[in-house]
């Protein structure tokens, strides 16, 4: 694909945004001037990128016309040899980039997100597991600048977790994390077992866009919330007070609790956040059962209870089976680096994404 012509019009709407919030009667209307304040942010990303995307193109066919003209094994062909492979990963950086801006944006992409990770199959193994993959996001969040701020943990014998919820804030936040939803699998011997046999476990990842409170209409009346005294880790202050909250939602059943914090307002606050997010993706889930198979990869479709990846220890294996990718570098995947998973889930997403549009 051409990307120039997206690029020309990327530059060319730019221009026509940034005229129309010079223009002081832009701002009489107040929701016209943040939607224009949002696309300008995003189309002058998007022309920055456009930018890097030409210089990077131009840059990688230089360096091959240079590499072409010297001897294989000459000092300079490897100096050129290098720079290409560097200017090629580049260049798909950026051309993935940009066709992500061909696209109309989601508007879930730039919303926080609630993270909750739940011990499946395979008893105080899979609570093990929660534990690593909790601690697996909360490593990738600071790569990313993110915040993670934990909402309600339930722990497990031997350090795991049965069960945590926590809220990410940041830039893109959903954008990046929405392909981790689903059934996890590992695959390794785990300490407890003596003879060295390799058992199977699994752990549930949900990732919910944070909804807001205009997105859903909860009723008061709607609502059973009790007070309890919180337990577990926490120090003297949590475990002493009557601050956890337990929300249940009376129309769907849905039941909410959060304890992490001391104060009762704000484990009331924080279990509400919960609640709408997952009031909303269940009515996402409805809207999205509507439409082609290509959504199905999203939030609450039904793909949660279809394993997505699994994590072989004793081969030193990752393999994603949305996409039958498959990487040999598993300690630095579950230490946080997982961009090398993530954007390959972005691209395909993509090309699904962009062979609707075609259709």
């Amino acid at each position: 694909m051409d990307l120039r012509p997206h690029i020309d019009r990327f530059v060319r709407r730019f221009a026509e945004v940034e005229a129309a919030l010079s223009d002081p009667k832009a701002f009489d209307n107040n929701q016209r001037a943040q939607e224009l304040s949002r696309e300008y942010s995003r189309l002058k990303e998007l022309v920055a990128t456009g930018q890097e995307y030409l210089k990077a193109e131009a840059d990688l066919t230089e360096n091959r016309a240079l590499l072409q003209a010297e001897p294989p094994e000459s000092e300079m062909a490897g100096m050129f040899g290098e720079e290409v492979t560097r200017l090629e990963g580049e260049v798909k950086r950026l051309t993935l980039a940009v066709r992500q801006g061909i696209l109309p944006p989601d508007p879930a992409d730039s919303r926080n997100t609630i993270l909750e990770i739940r011990a499946g199959a395979g008893g105080s193994e899979s609570a093990l597991f929660a534990a690593d993959l909790y601690r697996m996001y909360t490593r990738y969040a600071e790569t990313q600048g993110w915040k993670v701020e934990t909402m309600d943990s339930s722990p497990s014998d031997l350090g795991g977790m049965k069960e945590v919820i926590c809220g990410v804030t940041g830039s893109d936040v959903y954008k990046r994390l929405k392909y981790e939803s689903g059934v996890h699998r590992v695959q390794r011997v785990p300490a407890t077992e003596a003879q060295g046999r390799i058992h199977t476990s699994t752990c549930t990842v949900a990732v919910l866009p944070e909804a807001e409170e205009v997105d859903i209409d909860i009723k008061p009346e709607d609502l059973e919330i009790s007070r309890c005294r919180a337990s577990g880790p926490g120090g003297q202050g949590v475990n002493t007070t009557d601050s956890a909250v337990q929300i249940i939602h009376k129309p769907t059943g849905l039941i909410v609790k959060c304890a992490d914090e001391r104060s009762q307002h704000k484990n009331k606050a924080s279990a509400m956040k919960v609640l709408r997010s997952r009031l909303l993706e269940r009515k996402v889930a409805e809207e999205n059962a509507k439409y082609a198979a290509q959504r199905k990869a999203q939030v609450g479709t039904g793909e949660r209870n279809e394993r997505i990846r699994t994590y072989n220890f004793p081969q030193n294996r990752v393999t994603d089976h949305r996409i039958e990718l498959t990487l040999y570098n598993l300690p630095a995947v579950i230490q946080g680096d997982l961009d090398p998973v993530i954007e390959p889930l972005m691209a395909d997403d993509l090309e699904l994404r962009m062979a609707a549009l075609e259709l």
